[in-house]
């Protein structure tokens, strides 16, 4: 598929989310249409896996009779393979095609809730599918029960209420709309065989992101900009073709741990934490759907700081963009929790941007690397905060680059940002990296966004190490030291920029004529005065 044929799915789903989501908020009518993008994948797999498997028989999955002996032989042994090669299973009568067409043609066969028997093929009756396809959501996860993969599908469709009145006041107004968008995107190949590209799963990030766009502050609890994605990932990625494991504890909607499977040929294990519930749905459905095996993530859904998930691990890349400065307990049992013990102070309890740094370290693995995204003053705040910042370059000598971004790149904030990137053995221990790239973006529409050549000029800057007028700079630990351990990046990157002397000679001669132009124009105004008889 090309680029203009992924743009074109990318834009055909848009328009369904856009044209059938009536007065919902787009933020709201999100968790059903990407939960519909998301079982139509499940389908589509589900078939393409079937098809592959009965290949030998000459037959297809949707040929099965699910009322016959030997159909339901068929769906056994399949269901068997497709729970250990995929992680769930789906019935041909439970197929996405299927129940998109039973929602639009009048049959009088019966419903599920009405069949005699459970292996009956069941249909809708005068369109109506909502019970149906509540119970195939349903099918979904209780396929998935007392296996490997039980955890990953667990209460997956929970966000789409289909009896929600913000669908439609009446059942059959309910009915209608979801029919409708089963019907749109039952006319969509998403070409899952084309496995060497991911289509779907860069349509699907597409979404998430004009959502995003479209939700103000609530965005940024599941998604980061693809630019600063794209940053973190090369930051933690550099110098490296494949990973053992990849980390973000505060994920969203997964996209950044997808980000840097994206800069390298492959990351063994994917692992997350997400505090909110629809989000870390989203996370979920967002990886099974990017094609990464049930077996190579796990995401967790808790509080990272106050219940981490994952402290047995370390990893090899780490990524993060938390929420800027979250309030969070700095509860004084945590003096003895080993992430934050040796510090000798906590992050304050309106501030947990630090909170989250100790936190990532602890899990970092000595030969990897963690890139944060946090508020500017996490460079300069002091007490505390100033404490743990001198503790992590004086002690520890973890910091490896501050990178200054451009105000206004995050949806629903237009505070100035920045990136800290840690190492435990780095490879330049005498010095810290400063890049202010916050003059470097293009404005589009009221958000500033990185491009291509900005993302390249960061990076570069990075693994070259250089220092560039007005843009980067190289400090040493002693001058850091000298600065008390304030990162302040105008503090290390110059970027005034002088005005020209001014000529005083000129600048005189200039307001002469203008006094001499003046006076000749107070003459001429006063001659007309004299000629009405007025005074002037």
């Amino acid at each position: 598929m090309s680029e203009e044929h992924k743009k074109q799915l990318e834009q055909q789903l848009w328009n369904i989310a856009n044209t059938l989501r009536g007065k919902m908020n787009a933020d709201e009518f999100r968790d059903y249409i990407l939960g519909f993008i998301f079982y139509k994948y499940l389908a589509e797999k589900m078939e393409i896996y079937a098809d592959s498997i009965l290949k030998p028989d000459g037959i297809k999955f949707t040929d099965i009779d699910e009322n016959t002996e030997e159909g339901q032989a068929y769906i056994q042994a399949i269901r068997e393979e497709a729970l250990e090669k995929l992680g769930y299973f789906l019935k041909p009568s439970e197929l996405f095609s299927a129940i998109a067409k039973r929602g639009n043609h009048n049959t009088e066969e019966k419903s599920l809730s009405q069949a005699a028997e459970p292996t009956e093929t069941y249909n809708t009756k005068h369109n109506f599918i909502l019970e149906d396809l509540q119970k195939i959501l349903n099918n979904v996860q209780n396929s998935t029960m007392g296996t490997e993969s039980e955890e990953d599908f667990d209460n997956l469709f929970e966000d789409m209420d289909l009896n929600s009145t913000k669908l439609g006041k009446t059942p059959e107004a309910r009915n209608g709309i979801i029919a409708k968008v089963l019907a749109h995107l039952d006319k969509i190949d998403f070409e899952l065989e084309q496995t060497e590209l991911d289509v779907l799963g860069d349509a699907y990030e597409y979404l998430i992101g004009k959502f995003a766009s479209g939700a103000g502050k609530k965005a940024g609890e599941f998604y980061t900009p693809q630019e600063v994605s794209m940053v973190l990932a090369k930051l933690v990625t550099a110098g490296k073709k494949k990973l053992k494991s990849a980390y973000d504890p505060t994920c969203g909607s997964g996209s950044l741990l997808l980000r840097v499977a994206k800069e390298v040929e492959e990351v063994n294990n994917f692992y997350g934490q997400e505090l909110n519930r629809t989000t870390y749905n989203l996370a979920r459905m967002n990886m099974i759907l990017h094609d990464v095996h049930y077996r190579k993530f796990d995401i967790k859904q808790e509080d990272t700081l106050e219940h981490p998930q994952h402290l047995e691990h370390r990893f090899e890349a780490i990524v993060a963009n938390p929420p800027f400065s979250a309030k969070w307990s700095a509860n004084q049992l945590f003096m003895s929790d080993d992430r934050f013990s040796q510090y000798g102070k906590l992050a304050p309890k309106s501030k947990a941007d630090f909170a989250f740094v100790q936190h990532m370290i602890y899990q970092l693995d000595e030969n990897g690397t963690m890139a944060i995204v946090l508020p500017h003053g996490v460079l300069f705040r002091g007490s505390a905060e100033g404490h743990i910042r001198e503790y992590l370059i004086k002690e520890k000598n973890y910091l490896d680059a501050v990178i200054g971004l451009p105000a206004n790149i995050f949806y629903g904030t237009g505070i100035p940002t920045c990136i800290l990137v840690f190492k435990k053995c780095r490879e330049n221990p005498d010095d810290i990296l400063f890049i202010d790239a916050s003059e470097h973006y293009e404005k589009v529409k009221t958000q500033n966004v990185l491009r291509q050549e900005d993302i390249d000029k960061i990076i570069e800057t990075y693994i070259e190490r250089k220092t560039e007028d007005k843009y980067s700079y190289v400090a040493n630990l002693s001058e850091i030291e000298e600065n008390d351990y304030n990162l302040n990046i105008p503090r290390y990157v110059d970027t005034f920029e002088e005005e020209e002397p001014v000529d005083i000679d000129t600048v005189m001669a200039e307001i002469k004529n203008l006094e001499t132009q003046r006076a000749e124009l107070d003459m001429e105004i006063a001659g007309y005065f004299q000629e009405l008889g007025l005074s002037f």
